[in-house]
């Protein structure tokens, strides 16, 4: 995949706008402002490669472009909080 500098530049600022409403939206993260941000920019990365190859297209524009990182993002949120150990799921880690 080939992206042109202004491509990259634009797909940064969307991360950034995606990354930061995500971190509304999935709440316990503990990442704070930065980490949600780089998180952001990783997920319209991600959100721009998995939803093409499920064959979903949200349109064109600056708009749809934010949704795509927007979910992107809150998909790696997610993953992230899973892998971490659930966070605000309700799952607790026992000790012993």
């Amino acid at each position: 995949m080939h992206m042109s500098n202004e491509g990259l530049l634009v797909t940064l600022v969307v991360g950034l706008i995606a990354g930061w409403l995500a971190g509304q939206i999935v709440r316990g993260t503990g990442f704070g402002l930065i980490g949600d941000l780089i998180v952001g920019v990783l997920g319209a990365f991600f959100g721009s490669w998995l939803f093409p190859q499920l064959g979903i297209h949200l349109g064109v524009g600056i708009v749809s472009a934010i949704i795509n990182a927007t979910l992107g993002a809150v998909i790696l949120l997610l993953i992230v909080r899973l892998v971490r150990g659930g966070g605000g799921w309700g799952w607790r880690r026992r000790g012993f």
